[in-house]
This record gives structure tokens, sequence and C-alpha cells, in this order.
């Protein structure tokens, strides 16, 4: 998958790589550094996520049950399920992630970036507020 800046969202330490970006789905490439932060446990209102195992190894944990997603590995994240990832091992961690319908698209992760990729402490009441209005619920 050719990096094409222009499809490429950063939040902190964290690289989106959008490869569609349409209502029926969102298709991107997610990408974990080792030991880097990452989003904090959510549910989705209206979309499922499956997630696919790249490079490395993703820690991912889905109402309250944790796995390994290797190289080849696959999870399916039901909507209303809790879930979060991190990536505690050394090297990075990069997975496929499908979320149907793509009731979370590009749009909602720019907005996070935009809170989150500030000096100091972000603005943890403005991103609740974008991420409700983008169907993703804090847990």
């Amino acid at each position: 998958m050719e990096a094409n800046e222009s499809n490429i969202v950063r939040i902190g330490e964290l690289e989106l790589r959008f490869l569609v970006n349409d209502e029926g789905a969102t298709v991107f490439e997610f990408v974990v550094p080792s030991h880097a932060r990452v989003p904090a446990p959510h549910y989705h209102r209206d979309a499922d996520e499956i997630l696919y195992g790249l490079e490395g190894t993703l820690t991912v944990t889905v109402d309250g049950h944790s796995r390994e997603l290797g190289v080849g590995d696959a999870v399916f994240i039901r909507r209303g399920s809790v879930h979060h990832h991190e990536n505690p091992h050394e090297g990075t961690a990069r997975v496929l992630a499908t979320m149907t319908p793509g009731a979370i698209g590009r749009r909602y992760f720019e907005e996070i970036a935009e809170i989150i990729n500030v000096p100091g402490k972000p603005d943890l009441a403005k991103a609740k507020e974008v991420m409700l209005r983008h169907g993703l619920v804090p847990a």
C-alpha cells in the first residue's frame, strides 16, 4: 500500500492511512508504534469494525477480553462492544481496519487530531463531544 500524504491522518504517535472513505465503509491502515498511547475504551453506536493484522502485534480488548492480534489474525468488533487497542510490544503494529457502514469516517479522525495534536493537555471534554457526534461512545 503506497503512503500518499494526502490520505494520512496523524493523531499523536498514531498514523491512519485511508484507503476507503465512503458512507458504505471506512477502511484504513492503522499504524501503532511500540508503546504508543491509543484511544480510550469506547464503543461504536452505528458501526461494526474488523481488524486484520498486517505487521507486529496489537493487543485488542473487546468487552473485557484481551487477545493478541498478529500477522494474518482478524477480529470482529460488533457495534455496541466496548473495545480499545494498545501496543505494549517492541516494534510497530500495523492493522487494516474496516468499519461498516462508514458512519465513522476520515472527518472524525481529522477532528480528533485537531484536539489531540496540541501542546500541553488536550481538551478531553471537546474530544468527547466530537466522539459522541460521530457515534463513538466513551466507556
